[in-house]
């Protein structure tokens, strides 16, 4: 299961060698590899980005770990 938000107005500024400057409603600035980005894309694209929690993978790797430090402490 994800949760996920999405991010509001994000526009790609320009490219600089194989980084994309993406520009944010308030205008701060962050980079994201362009390979990431789809094909086609240019300056003053606007893209969305949805950040999300795998709720399934965190428990799993939560458990893995829990597990680990039992198995540590118990020799």
């Amino acid at each position: 299961m994800l949760t996920c938000k999405e991010v509001s107005m994000l526009i790609i500024d320009r490219f600089e060698g194989d980084w994309a400057i993406i520009e944010t409603e308030n205008r701060d600035t962050f980079n994201l590899p362009r390979i990431v980005l789809p094909p086609g894309i240019k300056e003053g694209d606007v893209i969305s980005i949805h950040v999300g929690i795998d709720v399934v993978a965190t428990k799993e790797r939560t458990e893995k770990s829990k597990h680990r430090l039992d198995n540590l402490f118990d020799e």
